[in-house]
């Protein structure tokens, strides 16, 4: 099975669906649509620091029939002792701070699903550090969700590999507060995690959002 044509480089604007609390069942019958007529789906969830993608991937892995696993893109940050070498640790979570290559053909492999396993790598935010061959892909596996911040940019290159993406949208002060309270709770103190979230990762979500009419389906978290 071959993936999706590229997406156009000037494309319509995405449809939109509103979630509210646990109402999945728009993009749960998105997804049984795009099953129909292939194995495997592969679905990618993006948007802004802390717009609640991995959330969002819990809680459908809750509801689907079909197997599924979550793939966090996350997982190919850098490790501290590179970031720490190249000087861009003071800026972890820029694009530049990923292994873009790493990850895109991690998502061939899972795209051409020629092996009886995949293992994938998740991030472990106690340490903040990546963790290699911590995710198992198993052939049988219908649907992957992957999710992370930059799906959508030319850098990922990764036209033709997804079969959606999804762009996920919530209040600003709503994400600014979860970002605020991530920090804190994985070791910031709270003058520290509001100067990143409002620092680092809002540069980020200006790069993010300009991504946005490139996405298959805009998910407004409500």
């Amino acid at each position: 099975m071959t993936g999706p044509e590229s997406r156009p480089t000037t494309p319509p604007d995405p449809a939109v669906v509103e979630v509210g609390g646990i109402d999945l069942a728009a993009l749960t019958r998105r997804i049984a649509g795009l099953l129909e007529d292939r194995d495997r789906v592969i679905i990618g969830v993006t948007g802004t620091p802390g717009a609640g993608k991995s959330t969002l991937s819990t809680m459908l892995a809750g509801v689907l029939t079909e197997s599924m696993v979550v793939v966090p893109f996350d997982g190919f940050h850098l490790a501290n002792i590179v970031l720490e070498a190249n000087g861009t640790r003071g800026r972890k979570g820029a694009i530049d701070t990923f292994d873009l290559g790493g990850f895109r053909a991690l998502i061939r492999r899972l795209r051409a699903n020629d092996e009886p396993v995949v293992y994938a790598p998740t991030f472990l935010r106690e340490i903040e550090e990546p963790i290699a061959s911590a995710v198992a892909v198993p052939q049988d596996v219908r649907i992957v969700l992957t999710e992370g911040n930059y799906l959508l940019e030319e850098e990922a290159a990764l036209d033709g590999l997804l079969d959606e993406v999804w762009f996920l949208e919530v209040d600003d002060k709503v994400r600014l507060q979860r970002l605020v309270d991530r920090h804190v709770a994985f070791g910031k103190s709270p003058e520290d995690a509001l100067a990143w979230a409002t620092g680092t990762d809002e540069v980020n979500a200006e790069r993010i959002r300009r991504s946005r009419p490139r996405a298959d389906l805009v998910v407004r978290i409500g």
